[in-house]
């Protein structure tokens, strides 16, 4: 299943905040990463090769600080703000990674957090959270409007709110995902890329398009969690209820303005993928590339394996965005009892 965007053959340039994140505001991001964030390994496998037809190139952000992509964006922005804001310290909401991120980056850059996490989110995420030095206070997803409890926390408080993806310094740090990526394997025929709020994507497809122009970014979305795929085919963005999926990191209801005004301009198509298939990817992971996988950090890799992608190129880039879980939640998604090894 997927959702076509029709349009122009080239990219539109961008208007108003969309313009904000450009190739050199990603490239000012890996400069100010530098020496902070890891350049995390681009794998290859033969057997994975032979079942696509396609030479792939996986990006394994499950290998980044905090296990995922949202450190980039998280230390991109906090370390852009001005010494008075991180003096009074930082607010964000999150289910678990940019928790985590926030978290981490408010540590490394001297200045404290306090996260607005779901009452469901995993425990391990929290744990890290905590770990990492952070203040939490937790909500119900389902009932509750994180968007709006997070802004009204940080306006009490008088912090500086990071939101996981809607905001240009957050963008341009996970954009060098895909800068990084390129660097190293050149030219590509299509990148895919989880979609959640559409961060990762939107500073993907910005410096993934800039340095290779043609390139197709393909989204990939649970399909309980298909907003970004409905959002394009209408042209504006709509909301849908609280996704249930095992890809907490996607259970989002609506994309954010920013990254979809991004999205609309630079994607080439949203692909969705089942938790099924989510599953054996994960699990194909585990077994054959030897990496373990959150639910949404395999997303991307799940429409590959899967087939959702019509006429794939010869060379294409894969996000694996995270690695997040803990032992007895990838058993209990795997379908395992906590006691089967």
């Amino acid at each position: 299943m997927s959702a076509r965007i029709s349009g122009p053959s080239g990219p539109t340039p961008p208007a108003g905040p969309a313009a904000a994140v450009t190739l050199d505001s990603v490239r000012d991001a890996a400069a100010r990463l530098a020496g902070v964030a890891h350049r995390t390994p681009v794998l290859r496998s033969r057997t994975l090769d032979a079942l696509v037809g396609a030479e792939v190139h996986l990006k394994c952000e499950s290998f980044q600080r905090v296990g995922a992509f949202k450190f980039r964006g998280a230390y991109n922005a906090v370390a852009r703000l001005t010494p008075e804001q991180r003096r009074r310290g930082v607010a964000a909401y999150s289910s678990g990674n940019h928790a985590q991120a926030v978290a981490l980056a408010a540590r490394e850059l001297g200045t404290t957090a306090v996260i607005l996490m779901p009452e469901d989110a995993p425990r391990s995420k929290r744990e890290a959270t905590a770990g990492y030095g952070a203040e939490i206070v937790t909500y119900d997803r389902y009932t509750g409007d994180r968007t709006a409890l997070g802004r009204a926390l940080a306006e009490e408080r008088g912090l500086a709110l990071i939101p996981p993806y809607d905001h240009p310094d957050v963008i341009a740090g996970q954009g060098t995902t895909a800068l990084e990526l390129i660097e190293e394997t050149g030219p590509l025929g299509a990148l895919l890329t989880p979609v959640g709020g559409g961060g990762l994507m939107a500073g993907c497809a910005t410096a993934a398009t800039a340095l290779v122009p043609g390139i197709r970014m393909i989204g990939v979305e649970p399909e309980t969690g298909d907003d970004t795929a409905r959002s394009l085919a209408a042209g504006e963005r709509v909301a849908v209820p609280v996704p249930r999926t095992i890809a907490d990191g996607q259970a989002i209801e609506m994309p954010g303005e920013l990254t979809f005004a991004i999205n609309r301009r630079l994607l080439d198509s949203v692909v969705l993928v089942t938790d099924d298939e989510i599953r054996a990817a994960m699990r194909f992971a585990f077994e054959r590339l030897k990496i373990v996988t959150e639910p949404s950090g395999a997303c991307a890799l799940a429409a590959l394996l899967s087939g959702r992608i019509a006429a794939l190129p010869p060379r294409v880039g894969v996000v694996v965005s995270g690695g997040n879980i803990a032992l007895d939640r990838f058993l209990e998604v795997m379908g395992a009892a906590p006691d089967a090894l």
